[in-house]
């Protein structure tokens, strides 16, 4: 415990990173396949291919993808935008398949009764697909937030992981408390988002409530 009240500052800095680095991708992924899952809907060709390039992606290693992205993207440093880059294309290669089976969920008389009362598209889509699709999105969003939160603290290797440079100072010094610190925050972070994001569904989907079965007294 003394370690951790002498170095509370850099431990706090290092959690701040680490939510920075997890959740900015988070936002750019959903913004990213929401119309992109339209689009997939709206062609349905495109659907498969996207689906199948989502888990192409996905499968390509995340230390490898940090470290090649610099030369991708015309930079030779490495910097906090080599993991906000990567942890997006991760997000977006889980969450599309969410976005297009949310999207394909919204049942067609309903939207046919949209169209009959004068609903264009893109007030058709943000009123009633999407908060139709939220249950499927958000379980792809959920395990994206576990998934990027997790994956952060592989930066470390290359000097920007939030709680991860707390294992590589443990591992460095051979002292335990550092690798027990960041693995107990990264556990809290997700646990703690994974409840808020659960909180969130629940107010977006104010029906859902409504309509669940109550148990007899």
């Amino acid at each position: 415990m003394t370690w951790v009240g002498d170095n509370s500052a850099m431990i706090w800095d290092q959690l701040r990173e680490h939510l920075y680095l997890a959740l900015v991708p988070m936002v750019l992924g959903l913004l990213i396949s929401i119309p992109l899952g339209y689009v997939a809907t709206r062609y349905s060709w495109l659907a498969n291919p996207l689906v199948a390039l989502g888990g192409v992606l996905y499968s390509l290693p995340s230390i490898a993808l940090f470290i090649v992205l610099p030369a991708i993207i015309g930079t030779q440093v490495l910097s906090s935008a080599n993991i906000i880059i990567a942890l997006t294309i991760y997000a977006v290669s889980l969450l599309i398949r969410n976005v297009i089976d949310g999207l394909r969920s919204v049942p067609e008389d309903v939207l046919q009764a949209a169209v009959s009362v004068g609903y264009g598209t893109l007030r058709r889509v943000v009123t009633i697909d999407l908060p139709i699709a939220v249950p499927v999105i958000f379980a792809g969003l959920r395990v994206v937030t576990v998934a990027n939160i997790s994956m952060v603290s592989v930066g470390a290797i290359i000097g920007i992981g939030g709680l991860g440079e707390l294992f590589t100072l443990g591992f460095q010094q051979d002292f335990l408390t550092p690798i027990v610190v960041g693995v107990v925050l990264s556990l809290a972070l997700a646990l703690l988002a994974d409840v808020l994001l659960v909180g969130l569904q629940r107010l977006l989907t104010p029906w859902a409530r409504v309509n669940s079965p109550v148990k007899a007294a």
